[in-house]
């Protein structure tokens, strides 16, 4: 291990930091009123205690109140910030851990009906399609007023005890000034490049006066827009070369592409599917370039990744920020000699997703991220041990089999396939989503290195559970398809799910009726397409797969426009008739005013499921609690003692989609928030 590049110190000016990982400045949106409160953090600071070196928060803090987040970010223009990140830094420097934050001035990233209702401003009347205001172009007076709040917000963080700050520019005001495509002043701040830089230098003097020579401060920038109209790389690198002569920057943070749609932020931070690492090599050639500090972090989950980073030389300081919502306890189980024990991130982009749909960041499966208050990221040991059976062996139900192993209790697993994965086995069939199978693989490790029972190719009964004389049964079976949501014909229809799993051939000309939303619609008509058929996708709802968030739609996107796919929104699959070797979907609206016809060889539904809850419902009887969950018990953390049957063997709980169709990161919650506590 003392040969281990990623443990390594780094010494970044006065401060040394502790090994070579970071978590690079992103924002969970768990503050409070804007204010890095409690649940913040708590979240810090469990990276911190795992042995991160620098934690960087805020993604980004916001310097002025016409930059207001478009989501839950922290207010570094309020004097109230001060204490909270004074109490964060703190903690985690108890723990050994650097704390910076990311300050920024979105410009047009943002929207004029946020915050105080004021008008986004940036170097032209050029909208950004992500967040579609139509941007003020700054005048003198602006350019003088936000050159101010930056210094003022430093003031703040220094005050405030960080060892340092991050200017955001990438995407952000900074660099909307530097790219000609953003960028159409014709005074001093627009035209040749020393002109679109003027605007960060006159920053970075500001800051510089007011918290001097000593405080750390770094840009976190794209080296190359990869816009046609954009700068390039030989610009880019020149920028760099600015960035460090000018003596008032520490470190730089490259990335590379641009933010400004779905599609080019998909890019250029990748989710499943696509590259790993892909802007490491550019990272590398800054680095060269400069000769200075240079962090980088841009799907990079590994630790073999990570440490060839640092090993080759291409970056000095390695982020693995989502791969630290997955698992904060990387550095540690690195030290420790356990890297097969780290969770691994399985690039679903649940967390980032969730940002711009305007929610908390969580992690698809680890459900304590972002709970650090109410759930443990270590499982603790049982006074008690008992016997716990669980039927199922899905995500939810390998969850409840891991956590009651790590609490000591015996557990056996019934499971009727012959092998675990549930739902997660039809999503891996995607070659784009291969990564998701990780969830089950970790946790079928974690089991067998706890000692837990698998009993596969077991339809569970009744007389299986009781000849193992349980103290807790849990249901974890999930659900079936539900395809009977039409007026007539739904015996000619099929699910998405007979597509995915290869039980029904492909026809040629295929209609899915899209009424949940999800994956399963947009993957069967990817493997529809394989198989060379003609496909229209139909949804009743006003917007396109709603569950399926931003980043995670551009791949699907991408390959079904390419092919042709019709997309149709606001139209409802009435009924289904059979006519000749043909199918007539009859058509109408929730809106009124449609009825029409149309013909297709094959017609899938996707409609989520229904619970497969039989077996349940048969063993409720002769339960303890007859099934019932205390809510107020499960959500304060407390131990489920409901006793309404005096006969009754065992307490019984169902979790995921057993109880209702949800999604991965609920069933898994499910499972944990309830075993935690037997």
């Amino acid at each position: 291990m003392q040969n281990d590049p990623l443990l390594q110190p780094y010494h970044l000016k006065h401060l040394t930091l502790r090994n070579r990982i970071i978590t690079t400045s992103h924002e969970p949106a768990y503050p409070e009123d804007g204010m890095p409160k409690d649940a913040y953090r708590a979240y810090h600071v469990e990276r911190a205690k795992a042995g991160v070196a620098l934690t960087m928060t805020a993604g980004s803090a916001t310097v002025s109140r016409d930059s207001p987040p478009v989501f839950n970010n922290v207010l570094a223009y309020k004097d109230e910030v001060v204490p909270w990140m004074k109490a964060l830094a703190d903690e985690c420097h108890d723990h050994g851990a650097a704390v910076m934050i990311q300050l920024t001035h979105l410009g047009r990233r943002t929207r004029w009906d946020k915050g105080d209702w004021l008008t986004a401003v940036t170097s032209s009347h050029e909208r950004e399609r992500a967040h579609r205001a139509f941007p003020k172009r700054l005048e003198d007076w602006d350019i003088e007023r936000i050159i101010k709040d930056f210094g003022d917000a430093a003031e703040r963080m220094q005050a405030a005890g960080l060892d340092g700050i991050e200017l955001q520019a990438y995407g952000h005001l900074l660099q909307q000034f530097w790219s000609p495509t953003t960028n159409d002043l014709t005074n001093a701040y627009g035209g040749s490049l020393d002109n679109r830089l003027r605007f960060t230098f006159d920053v970075l003097s500001e800051i510089r006066k007011r918290v001097g020579s000593e405080f750390i401060v770094g840009i976190r920038y794209t080296g190359d827009e990869m816009l046609t109209d954009g700068h390039g790389v030989e610009e880019g690198i020149e920028i760099s070369r600015r960035l460090k002569d000018c003596g008032m920057i520490d470190f730089l943070n490259v990335v590379r592409g641009h933010i400004d749609t779905d599609p080019a932020m998909t890019d250029l931070i990748p989710i499943q599917g696509m590259a790993g690492s892909p802007h490491l090599d550019f990272a590398g050639e800054i680095r060269a370039a400069t000769n200075f500090p240079t962090f980088h972090a841009a799907k990079i989950p590994d630790v073999a990744t990570a440490r060839h980073a640092i090993a080759s030389g291409k970056l000095d300081m390695v982020g693995m920020t989502r791969a630290h919502m997955t698992d904060p306890h990387i550095v540690r189980k690195i030290i420790e000699g356990r890297e097969e024990d780290i969770r691994p991130c399985v690039g679903a982009n649940y967390c980032l997703d969730r940002i711009y749909q305007g929610g908390a960041a969580y992690c698809i499966h680890n459900p304590v991220t972002g709970r650090e208050l109410t759930m443990p990221h270590t499982i603790s040991k049982a006074q008690d041990k008992k016997k716990i059976v669980i039927v199922g062996a899905g995500p939810a139900g390998m969850e409840a089999a891991r956590v009651a192993g790590e609490r000591g209790h015996q557990v056996v697993v019934f499971e009727a396939a012959d092998r675990a994965g549930g739902q997660i086995r039809l999503t891996a069939q995607s070659p784009r989503r291969r990564e998701m199978i990780s969830i089950i693989d970790w946790r079928m490790a974690q089991c067998e290195r706890l000692g837990v029972e698998f009993r596969f190719n077991t339809w569970a009964e009744q007389a299986d559970i009781d000849a193992e004389n349980p103290d807790v049964v849990i249901i974890a079976t999930g659900g079936f398809p539900h395809t009977e949501v039409l007026t007539e014909g739904n015996d000619l229809v099929v699910s998405a799910w007979d597509i995915l799993s290869g039980d029904v051939k492909a026809g040629q000309n295929v209609l899915i009726y899209d009424d949940a939303g999800d994956h399963s619609a947009l993957q069967a008509a990817e493997m529809l397409l394989k198989a060379g058929a003609k496909v229209e996708i139909m949804t009743p709802d006003r917007s396109f797969s709603p569950e399926i968030m931003a980043m995670n739609l551009v791949p699907y996107m991408r390959s079904l426009q390419k092919e042709g796919v019709t997309f149709t929104v606001t139209y409802l699959l009435d009924k289904v008739r059979q006519n000749g070797n043909k199918l007539t979907a009859y058509i109408g609206s929730d809106y009124g005013g449609v009825d029409k016809q149309q013909d297709h060889d094959q017609i899938v539904i996707n409609h989520g499921t229904r619970p497969l809850d039989d077996l349940y419902f048969e063993l409720k009887p002769q339960s303890k609690n007859l099934g019932a969950v205390n809510y107020d018990d499960l959500i304060e953390g407390r131990v489920q003692q409901v006793n309404v049957n005096g006969q009754g063997k065992y307490q019984l709980f169902r979790i995921g989609d057993a109880v209702a169709a949800r999604n991965t990161h609920a069933a898994i919650y499910d499972a944990l928030r309830l075993v935690k506590d037997l």
